[in-house]
Formats: C-alpha cells, structure tokens, sequence
C-alpha cells in the first residue's frame, strides 16, 4: 500500500510558510559578494520576498502545508 505524496525536500527549504500560510522566499543575488555593497543592501537582503504560487503545484511539492 502507498504512502501517499511525499513533500519536495529541495523546494521545501527554500520556503517558509507563515502561521497565515504565506510563503516566505529568499531574494535572490544575496548569497556572496555581498561586501561591497552598502549596509542598506546587505539588510535588505536577509528580509524575505511573498513568493506567489497557484494552489495546483503548491498541493504537488508541499502537500503537508
């Protein structure tokens, strides 16, 4: 007997979903050479971006959410 879906590991880390059930993403361009850049543009870069998915492949790679 199956187990059912299984959740996309790799696409899951990339997320955060919110008490809400908002979806959290990284902005992208922020994972090194970041020195030369402002302090503004270093802050800016840890916040997280709203990443806006339809509910059709959100229920294929995170059925659990």
């Amino acid at each position: 007997m199956g187990k059912g879906m299984k959740t996309n590991k790799s696409y899951a880390k990339r997320l955060k979903i919110t008490k809400t059930g908002k979806i959290i993403s990284r902005k992208p361009g922020f994972n090194h050479f970041n020195a030369k850049q402002s302090r503004t543009t270093q802050l800016a870069g840890r916040k997280g971006q709203n990443f806006v998915i339809k509910n059709k492949p959100k229920s294929h790679l995170l059925p659990f959410s």
